[in-house]
């Protein structure tokens, strides 16, 4: 037990150094909420504009096959600009958290985080890859692990 304990304190006291604030991993809760502000402030907006500007109605916007893909990738760039430059989006902004690097504590650059999404995108799909957050202390999914990243808790 007391190994574990020294352990568990080493791993804090890592993050904590390299990401000069004081940081605890986030929890799943703040992240999930994050990612429901994310949907709202930043997606909903790029579909309503696409379905009512561009495409002219729901219907179209239905029919089409395009018109998703392009509001996602639109979505990535945008998400992978900000994490990226700020290492926060606005919903992560709005509960504390940001995305940092694993081993230096450091911003990701805009390829990683893009890969990131993406890497997202698909543990989402197969939902295995969210649930390692459920059995992990650094409550690290499946594309933080791929990509090398943390999400990380700054209490101020």
């Amino acid at each position: 037990m007391r190994f574990r304990d020294i352990k568990n304190t080493k791993k804090t006291k890592n993050i904590q150094k390299e990401t000069k604030q004081k940081a605890h991993y986030a929890k799943t809760t703040l992240r999930v909420k994050a990612f429901i502000t994310d949907l709202f402030m930043i997606y909903a907006p790029i579909l309503y504009v696409i379905t009512y500007i561009f495409m002219g109605g729901k219907d179209e916007f239905q029919e089409s096959n395009l018109a998703p893909l392009i509001g996602v990738t639109l979505y990535a760039l945008i998400y992978s600009i900000l994490v990226s430059k700020f290492g926060q989006t606005p919903g992560k902004k709005a509960y504390d958290i940001k995305i940092v690097d694993a081993k230096t504590g450091e911003l990701l650059n805009f390829w990683r985080s893009l890969c990131r999404f993406i890497m997202f995108l698909f543990s989402a799909a197969f939902l295995l890859g969210l649930m390692t957050q459920l059995y992990r202390k650094d409550n690290r999914t499946l594309h933080d692990l791929i990509c090398g990243s943390v999400v990380v808790e700054f209490k101020e």
